[in-house]
């Protein structure tokens, strides 16, 4: 079912809340956590955007598993996490507005219905109400830190289908980089042997296929150490699962932060700190 809203004023009622939580925001471990692609929540005036329950519920409308593993490694490092709270198909909090998979038509073999001849007030509204506060939120949560001289590394936590397009994926874990690699390489020094997946370096994207738009605009531009992992959403189907790749991630991620010079830090470690 579709909705028609260009008469409306406002996309997102008062009872839906707002298009962005922040999980742990007093957090003071070395990182700050984001997890762009958190729900397939759509917002009531929008219906269904035109899906069915299975497209809805695919990984074409949010990141299966992907926010479990992101507030267990937030609790691990006693990390703040941002997270988004509606469907990347209403608009994708990984994307530049202007590119077209902000709000796409057609996610790998689906369509989407309530994204076809969007206007410009349509497209204008989605970015006012739900991009917006979501660059917003963030940009305060790494600015606060950074003023109170908080060292701070971002971390933004994705999953990926096993099968795209018809092609099985071999590629278990995926630790994503743009111009700056350093937490990256120190990663990957750690990562596969840590979780016992198979890794790869910039699989099953990379800067080409245009999905680090969260490290450049928010780490990249302040100069910050950043990576983007992206883990097989089959591997993380469960809580049990869920929690074993966390604990994984975060043994690979702990000495890659020291080596940086970052204070890893754990939600123990923290709470003396924050004694003392």
């Amino acid at each position: 079912m579709l909705t028609d809203v260009s008469q409306d004023s406002r996309l997102l009622s008062p009872e839906e809340g707002p298009a962005v939580e922040v999980i742990n925001p007093a957090g003071r471990g070395a990182i700050v956590l984001v997890c762009e692609h958190a729900s397939n929540r759509i917002p009531h005036r929008l219906g269904d955007l035109g899906l069915s329950a299975e497209a809805r519920l695919s990984h074409i409308a949010w990141d299966p598993g992907a926010l479990p593993v992101a507030m267990r490694l937030s609790k691990e490092f006693d990390a703040p996490l941002v997270a988004a709270r509606f469907s990347r198909l209403v608009f994708d909090c990984n994307r530049p507005a202007e590119r077209a998979d902000a709000m796409p038509e057609r996610s790998e073999i689906f369509d989407v219905p309530g994204n076809r001849a969007l206007t410009a007030p349509d497209r204008a509204q989605r970015v006012r109400e739900i991009a917006e506060p979501f660059c917003e939120t963030l940009a305060g949560v790494i600015d606060d830190r950074v003023a109170a001289g908080r060292p701070t590394a971002l971390v933004t936590i994705h999953s990926f289908t096993p099968v795209y397009f018809g092609q099985a994926r071999s590629v278990e874990l995926g630790i994503l980089h743009d111009a700056d690699s350093r937490l990256a390489d120190a990663m990957l020094v750690h990562a596969a042997s840590e979780t016992g997946l198979r890794t790869e370096r910039n699989e099953p994207y990379g800067p080409a296929s245009g999905v680090t738009h969260t490290l450049k605009a928010h780490a990249l531009t302040r100069g910050l150490p950043n990576v983007m992992i992206e883990i097989r959403n089959d591997l993380i189907a469960d809580a049990a699962a869920q929690g074993r790749v966390a604990a994984g991630l975060a043994r690979a991620l702990r000495p890659a932060l020291r080596e940086l010079g970052l204070d890893a830090g754990t939600a123990a470690g923290a709470a003396k700190q924050g004694e003392a």
